[in-house]
């Protein structure tokens, strides 16, 4: 499985700002305002980047041998989680940002400057979840082993020649 992208996160991120930002838009331009982000949202970004982070550092604590049992589907499944959560937290990113951007011009009006303020620490948050999930996913390496070092370097004449001696 390929590491995560920083490329693929910031490109996710700016598409979601772009297209939030247009929908976000369209929507005030009706009369009808989005809500302030209640700092539940806040709360829960939190505890999943914790959640995250702490998954991963278990598959860390197995990996360096501190950790005497950890199932791989576990291991696999942290790895995913991770994954998933590098990409939650860019897309939420993007989300919470176009709305701090949407309300820049109106920061004098006391509600606008309110809705701004609670999406930028959502936003901020969000871009927690991301490290989260990218410090997660490096923990989650394996580092390569000795033998896979000299399967590589062998040709694979080498290693069927010598797996056909074995038999």
């Amino acid at each position: 499985m390929q590491r995560t992208s920083l490329r693929t996160l910031v490109l996710v991120m700016l598409v979601t700002a772009a297209v939030a930002w247009t929908v976000l838009r369209v929507v005030e331009s009706t009369g009808a305002y989005v809500s302030p982000v209640p700092w539940i949202v806040d709360a829960a970004l939190v505890v999943l980047a914790l959640g995250v982070l702490w998954a991963g550092w278990t598959v860390r604590q197995y990996i360096a041998g501190d950790r005497p049992s950890l199932s791989g589907v576990r291991a696999g499944r942290t790895l995913i989680l991770a994954k998933a959560a590098s990409l939650a937290g860019s897309l939420l990113t993007g989300w919470y940002g176009s709305q701090v951007l949407l309300v820049a011009g109106q920061l004098g009006i006391e509600a606008r400057a309110d809705k701004a303020v609670a999406a930028g620490v959502a936003t901020l948050c969000a871009v927690g979840l991301v490290v989260a999930g990218l410090v997660a996913e490096h923990w989650c390496r394996v580092p390569p082993s000795d033998q896979d070092d000299e399967q590589s370097t062998r040709g694979p004449e080498e290693e069927s020649g010598e797996a056909g001696a074995h038999a």
